[in-house]
């Protein structure tokens, strides 16, 4: 037997933190139920103290994981931050609190104003010890690990695991190291730390400098047991270490690693479509695993190597990784039990009743436009569908006049949080610049576009048009909106609403 290694996702804790990839608590659950899927040891839930909304995720996580796997909140190595935590996990059957505090030359003197290593350590150890009181479960993370030199880190992480960490995380917040020398950070951990063989040793890598996964497998290769990582690799800044990357390079060389994961692989592209679907974060066509053309093969000499034998090229079973695609064919014609069976399969729940009759409505007024629904037209579809209900602001109808050497014009009609119609139009340089403005006109929100996208959900003359608008409030918060709709103009005078609905939400 090779040894295990345990998969962290930290999709909705870290990857959330990517400016405007966050999620509501809806979007969080069907997000959970995929990686339940898929099968991940530990799912990092949040950052309880940082807002209730956060708060209210771990709690309602918890309950749909069950014991199916551990779940995990993050704490600074600060008391309060814990007492949240541990409330917010009170009534998980498999509770983890994950604490720490910076441990590099630069976090000390910079982020901690002038804290000594000593004083770090003895925070360190007494969140170990605080968090102990509430779960036997604690994981510490010596954030900017990468940065620290090595004796210093060998110090920290020996503290606390008398403490009674039960796993220690030595993360690469920055990205900062090549892969051999985090390599070599990890084995001088593993020959100098007294206990370390007791305890679960994780790595969580920051893609800074492209080079997460390689940084993650150098860990494996060095002694690490548990790899952190995200779905689509996202992340703060550059992103986080790929979890299909990780798991599927693990895979293919596990016994040379003397290690493997309890991964269901053939779930990663559905996962890779689920996140990127309610992030707003499109998957870059070239994405290893999961990206459009990574079973795609355009070169004759590649396409005649692949019909006489498909491993002349390819690596990996396309369909190891879920990419062969499903034999169910939605059209106008399919009945609700097709489109039930498809949209379980894809990971929402809907009722029995006029829920799930508003859904079919909706999924056949699609339908009847478009030859064929794919899948990625019923993430679109429900994500458009989510919006809507949460929404403060709703689009009832638009109109848009433009043309060569028209003055585009537009005219909105919007249902306001109490129920009441209003109207306005403007102009502007472009149609979408004139839908924004008569929109701006009812909502009077005080915020900057910043990001316009337009992008095809899949292939046709006939399809969904998915526009994502990214905003800036005045506080320099960022939004993200998404809306998709035959009808580009209406799918950006959609998205820009739903981008300010978050926005007002937050707000109030």
């Amino acid at each position: 037997m090779t040894r295990k290694i345990k998969i962290f996702d930290t999709t909705l804790r870290d990857g959330e933190q990517s400016p405007g990839a966050s999620m509501n608590t809806q979007e969080k659950l069907v997000v959970t139920r995929q990686l339940l899927r898929l099968g991940v040891d530990v799912i990092e839930a949040g950052f309880p103290i940082s807002s209730p909304g956060d708060f209210k995720s771990v709690q309602q996580i918890a309950e749909v994981v069950g014991d199916k796997a551990v779940v995990c909140g993050l704490t600074r190595a600060v008391e309060k931050d814990i007492d949240v935590c541990a409330d917010a996990l009170k009534n998980c059957p498999r509770p983890r609190i994950h604490t720490g505090i910076g441990v590099s030359p630069e976090h000390l003197k910079y982020k901690f104003r002038g804290m000594t290593l000593d004083e770090a350590i003895e925070r360190g150890v007494h969140a170990v010890k605080h968090a102990r009181t509430y779960v036997e479960d604690v994981e510490f993370y010596a954030e900017d690990a990468g940065r620290a030199p090595f004796e210093d880190l060998a110090r920290m992480i020996e503290a606390v695991i008398a403490a009674g960490a039960t796993v220690v995380n030595i993360p690469d917040t920055t990205g900062y190291n090549m892969p051999w020398y985090f390599g070599e950070r990890i084995k001088y951990l593993c020959d100098h730390v007294k206990g370390i063989e007791n305890v679960t040793i994780s790595v969580h890598c920051h893609n800074d400098l492209g080079m997460a996964t390689a940084l993650a497998m150098e860990g494996v290769r060095n002694g690490a047991t548990q790899v952190e990582c995200t779905i689509n690799g996202l992340g703060e800044r550059a992103g986080n270490t790929a979890m299909e990357e990780v798991v599927m390079a693990i895979a293919m060389h596990e016994a040379e690693l003397d290690a493997h994961t309890d991964i269901n692989s053939s779930e990663f592209l559905q996962a890779s479509r689920l996140v990127s679907s309610i992030t707003g974060f499109p998957v870059q066509p070239n994405k290893a695993i999961v990206g459009a053309n990574a079973f795609a093969h355009s070169s004759g000499i590649h396409q005649d190597g692949v019909i006489k034998e498909r491993s002349t090229y390819e690596i990996i079973d396309p369909s190891s990784v879920g990419a062969a695609g499903s034999s169910i064919v939605l059209t106008a014609r399919s009945g609700h039990a097709a489109l039930r069976m498809r949209l379980e399969q894809l990971g929402y729940q809907i009722e029995d009743g006029e829920e799930f009759e508003k859904v079919h409505k909706a999924f056949l007024e699609l339908a009847d436009r478009k030859k064929e629904v794919m899948d990625e037209d019923l993430h679109s579809l429900m994500g458009e569908r989510a919006r809507e209900e949460s929404a403060l602001y709703t689009l009832k109808s638009t109109q848009i006049s433009c043309g060569q050497p028209l003055t585009p014009t537009a005219t909105v009609t919007l249902v306001d949080p109490f129920g009441n119609e209003r109207t306005a139009c403007d102009y502007g340089t472009g149609p979408v610049d004139a839908l924004c403005k008569a929109i701006d006109k009812v909502v009077q929100a005080d915020c900057d576009l910043t990001e316009f996208s337009v992008q095809s959900v899949t292939r046709g003359i006939d399809a969904l048009g998915e526009v994502t608008i990214r905003i800036t409030a005045a506080d320099g918060q960022v939004y993200s909106g998404r809306g998709s709709e035959c009808d580009i103009t209406v799918s950006s005078a959609k998205a820009y609403l739903n981008a300010l609905n978050r926005m007002l939400q937050k707000q109030v």
